[in-house]
Formats: structure tokens, sequence, C-alpha cells
């Protein structure tokens, strides 16, 4: 091990020691804690009812690959108290503006979303933009896309002749010879001209376009009984028009209410949460996210909703958000609550009626959503099996229906291991799995440590009369196949087609090559067979990493065994025997340590030593 190497372990074991420290000063109470990665770079940000129970459970027992990516990159935390959930909310909100955490960014809202903007000038004007901020300009919106929003100007240009051009021209223009403009570029304009045309404006935009449409429908009537036929034309056009617009929206509430509707659903560690856009009690437009989630389902998407009306001036006149799980029930009443100070939006949670159905409904679209996700990935499957066949036609070989691949991990150069992952028919085959720590080979030596695996993977194979694969794919180029085909052919005797993946600069996977001498397969990197190798290298890699990490936490558990007086190497090997996994040792009492004659002093030196370090 090189100097670098051991003081990489000597950070990560004092950043473990450190965490443990920090764990028994948790408190009982509301706040945030922010997760750090070995540079002090903020990589989480997280709320909790309770610290102490929140950021201890990243420490202790088992979690999903995504989630053990995340902890295994904490090296350090820190925490801020508040006096309320609320508080906590809005805190973390802000801290996740402030530092952008890597693992938080998914949560955050795209504002993609077109508005109408009534721009605050001395001569204001009308734009759709994608961007709210906080200049004093009125917001109307969200509309569902650009096109609705464009639709909606393009009525208000001709109904009000607010200014078109972005600076003022010398002379007047087109639009002001259509009467769709007051020309302020040549004719002083009061400023009550002004606030009558925005007052109208805004009262259309916020729903009146009813009472709006019966004025021109009036002021026709006028027209006509004048014999000003043109002017008659031109206020039916108008009328028309805003029919045709709001024609596009669905009724679904009997008020002319603006709400926005929230829904989610959670499944295999990620999030979709679906918004409804009710205006002017018509429904126009839903949009879903999805995104991997780190905490508490109904937390996370608490924080979802406090993100996406941060900063948001353009509010509607309700939220309504599902009823939180059975056991969240007694903060509901404070959630409701404190969003509405904080919003100064009525927040409703319904249980009943009309309201509760489109909740509903919101919640079965985020169901749908990330239902589709999901069917993806298995529509990538079917094609993985089509490409697993046409594959065979790329390497002359008459069928590839079983691959097993291999990867080795030796990161920092500590407790060398090896991976092999299957697929059959070209999706994985997980509980052919094998995992193999490398004995022979100290060091990172890459070719010995394909030898000894391939070795003792296919001696196993012919001694227990296992399938045999038809391919073997290994990480890397000319030399790993040569090592691999030398074990199979000169040792075992065996004939299975060998294929190298070899990575480009950028770590991602870039040629197939085969045979001996090794040569270049030109697969075409666009191809469905591509695609299956490049899934597999990135499967088997993955499975590697994660039981080195597996194994260099359980060397550093077990190095603090031996550090324990009265713990030696012997004992060491019959916890772990009797016990079964460090878990097992970490939950034990007292009393389950004496069928190994460890007295009771020893017992709670072992549990005290332990504590929360380490995974399970």
């Amino acid at each position: 091990m090189d100097h670098h190497d051991g003081e990489s372990l000597s950070q990560l074991a004092a950043a473990k020691e450190n965490i443990r420290n920090k764990l028994a000063l948790l408190p009982d109470k509301p706040g945030c804690y922010l997760m750090k990665n070995k540079d002090d770079v903020i990589i989480y940000v997280g709320k909790a009812k309770v610290l102490k129970n929140r950021v201890r459970s990243y420490f202790i027992g088992s979690h999903n690959g995504k989630t053990q990516r995340l902890v295994s990159e904490i090296y350090n935390f820190e925490f801020i108290v508040t006096s309320s959930n609320m508080e906590a909310l809005i805190l973390e909100c802000n801290l996740i503006k402030q530092h952008h955490p890597r693992y938080n960014v998914l949560l955050k809202d795209d504002k993609s979303f077109p508005y109408i903007k009534i721009t605050n000038e001395k001569h204001p004007k009308l734009e759709v933009t994608r961007r709210v901020v906080k200049d004093k300009g009125k917001y109307f919106g969200p509309y569902p896309n650009a096109f609705a929003a464009q639709q909606t100007k393009k009525l208000l240009d001709r109904l009000y002749p607010l200014r078109k051009c972005r600076t003022l021209p010398d002379k007047v223009c087109l639009y002001y010879h259509m009467g769709q403009c007051v020309a302020p570029c040549e004719f002083e304009v009061e400023q009550a001209t002004y606030d009558e045309m925005i007052g109208e404006i805004t009262k259309f935009l916020n729903g009146g376009h009813e009472s709006v449409r019966q004025e021109l429908e009036r002021k026709m009537g006028e027209a006509a009984e004048a014999l000003e036929f043109e002017r008659a034309k031109e206020l039916r056009d108008q009328m028309l028009a805003i029919d045709a617009v709001m024609e596009k929206q669905k009724i679904t509430m009997v008020d002319a209410l603006d709400r926005d509707i929230f829904g989610y659903a959670v499944d295999k560690g990620w999030m979709c949460v679906q918004i409804l856009y009710m205006r002017h009690g018509k429904l126009i437009e839903r949009h879903g996210s999805t995104f991997p989630y780190y905490g508490e389902e109904y937390d996370d998407f608490m924080t979802f909703v406090t993100q996406y009306y941060s900063d948001n001036p353009a509010l509607p006149k309700q939220i309504l958000l599902p009823l939180p799980p059975a056991e969240e029930t007694e903060h509901e009443e404070e959630m409701m609550n404190s969003l509405h100070s904080w919003l100064k939006v009525k927040v409703l949670m319904p249980q009943r009626g009309r309201k509760s159905e489109v909740v509903a409904m919101a919640q079965d679209n985020a169901k749908v959503m990330l239902d589709e996700k999901f069917r993806l990935i298995e529509r990538d499957e079917e094609r993985s099996v089509k490409a697993s066949e046409s594959l065979a036609g790329w390497l002359n070989l008459d069928q590839v229906r079983r691959i097993e691949a291999f990867d080795n991990s030796n990161i920092q150069g500590t407790n060398p291991v090896s991976a092999m992952v299957v697929f059959t028919d070209g999706k994985p085959d997980r509980k052919e799995y094998r995992k193999y720590k490398v004995k022979t080979v100290s060091g990172p030596d890459d070719y010995e440590t394909m030898r000894e695996v391939v070795r003792r993977r296919y001696e196993r194979v012919l001694k227990e009369g296992l399938a045999q694969p038809d391919l073997i794919v290994v990480d890397g180029g000319k030399g790993q196949i040569a090592a691999a085909l030398d074990v199979l052919e000169n040792e075992l005797g065996l004939f299975i087609p060998v294929c190298g993946l070899v990575k480009d600069a950028k770590h991602k996977t870039a040629q197939l090559m085969t045979g001996d001498p090794a040569e270049i397969v030109p697969l075409p990197r666009d191809s469905q067979e591509f695609y299956l190798l490049q899934r597999i290298q990135d499967e088997v890699h993955r499975f590697a990493i994660t039981f080195h990490r597996e194994q260099r936490a359980k060397s550093m558990v077990e190095s603090k065994l031996d550090a324990i007086p009265g713990i030696g190497e012997k004992r060491r090997k019959q916890l772990l025997k009797h016990f079964g996994s460090l878990k097992k040792i970490r939950e034990a009492s007292v009393e389950d340590f004496k069928p190994l004659s460890i007295g009771d002093k020893l017992a709670e030196k072992i549990l005290t030593a332990l504590g929360e370090d380490g995974p399970s």
C-alpha cells in the first residue's frame, strides 16, 4: 500500500470515528442536517422531525443501492436545530438553494413553464417569459406550454393596445395603424390610460374573461346600432378569439378558482410528483417530475412542494395536497397552517368531495407515470433479448444466451475483490451473481487477479457440473482476454469464447474485442448489441464496487474488534461465525455472548466499540 492509500484509509477511519462521536450529540428536536464528502463539500441536505433518529438511520441497517451510494460518500455532517417542523422545511429549502447539493438537485423544479408578464415600466408591455423574478412585474400562469401562453398574449394584444416593441422607435409602427398600440413613441400617454388597461388585463388573466366578453358584446351591439359595421365585426372577432382560447380548457370545478393540485407516488427508491394546474376552475395541464428520494417519502414530497413555491410570485388561490400516511397525521394541521402563513395561500388536504377526487386524480397520474418509467426499463430489457441473439452473429457464434462478465475492484489498493454478473437472454440474472475476495494476488495486478478469479469460477463449474456460459466478458483489452483464455484452455481444457470491453478516456464502453490474438469487433456504437454490452459492463462494475465498499467497511469494523483488549483473531472469527454477521453482533444483547464464554464486561466493551459504526 503506498502512502496515498494509507492516508486515505486513515482519513476514512478518522471520519467514521468523528461521525460516531457526533451521532451521540444529536438532539431529540426538529431541524436540518447537511451531509459532507471527504472534500468537505455538502452533498445532501435533509430535514427531520427528530434529528437523532433520522441522521442515525443513515449509519444503521441496510439501504438500497441508491441510498448506499450517498452514505458511502459521507465523511462528516452538520446539523441545525429549529423550533418547528415547518421551520425545518423552509430552512431545508433555503439550504438546498444556497448549496445546490448533488443528491438534492433533482428535487428542484426546473421553472420551465411559461408565464404571461405585465412589465413594471413607464410604458408597460406584455411578454411571455419562463423566468420569474421579483421585479415588481405582474406574473400570470403557469401556462401548459409556450403555445398556450403565446395564444393568450396574442388575444390580449388585440384587446388592449399596450406597446409591443422592446425599445421605443422614432415613429409609429404598423401596430398603431391596426389599433393595437397607443404609440408612446410619438404621443404622450396618461398613466390613467395604462392603469385602466392593466386593470382590465389583470381581471382577464385572473378569470374575468367572461365579463370582458360581455363588455365586448355590449360594445358590438352599440356599434351595430350606430351602423359601424366594421367596428362591430372587429369586436365580434375579438369575442370569437376569446371563445377559441377558452374552449380548449376543460372545466372540472363549478367555481372559478386557480388551484395547484399535487399527488405523488413512490416505488423502488424513486418518487414521482404530479401537479395538475387548474386556472379559473378549469384544468389546463399536468406536469410530472420523477427523481430518486433519500429521506422519508412524505417529508421529501413536502420538500418538493416547498421548493416549488420558493421565489415564485405567481401563486394560485388554493393548493390541494394529499393526506400524509397514517403515522404522519398528527402533523397534518401544523403543515397546512404553516404553509398557509408562509405562502399566504389556502392549503387544503381534502378527505372527501370533489377536491378529494382531483387529488386522487393527481395521485393516480403520479403512479401511472412511475409505472411507465419502469415499463420503459422492461422494454429496454426486451430489446436486449433480441440484441443478445444478434450479438452471436457479430462474434460468429451459434448462440449467446448466457453471458458471464467479470470486473475487479481494488480502490486505494485495499481489499482487492472481483465480481461476476450473469445475463441470460439479455436480462440480468441476479441470483447467479458471485463475489470473490482475491486471495493469491498482492497489490493491484489486473492480469493475475483475472487469472485467479477465472480459475476459481470455472474449476467450480467443472467440479459441480454447472451451466457453462456461451460467452465470457472481461473488463479490458488484449491482456485481460489473453489471461482468461490461458487459464480456460491451458489449465482447465475449456474452450469458451472470451471478449473484452475497452473503455475510453471518459470511462465509457468504447470497443469490443475478441479472439486470440484479440481484434476489434466493428460493432456500431448506436446498436442495441452495443447498448447491451454497455449495460453488462455498468452492472458488473456497480456490483464489484458495492462489494469492495462492503469489504473495506467490514475490515474497518473487524479492526475495531481486534483493538478491543481480550479480542484476538481467534475470538473475532468465533464471534462472526456464531452471530453470522457484524450487524447481528451489533444487535445482540449482553446475554447473547454467554455461549461463547464472553462475560458481561467484555460483551459491553464489544457493543460500545461497535456502536453505530460501519455498515450492516
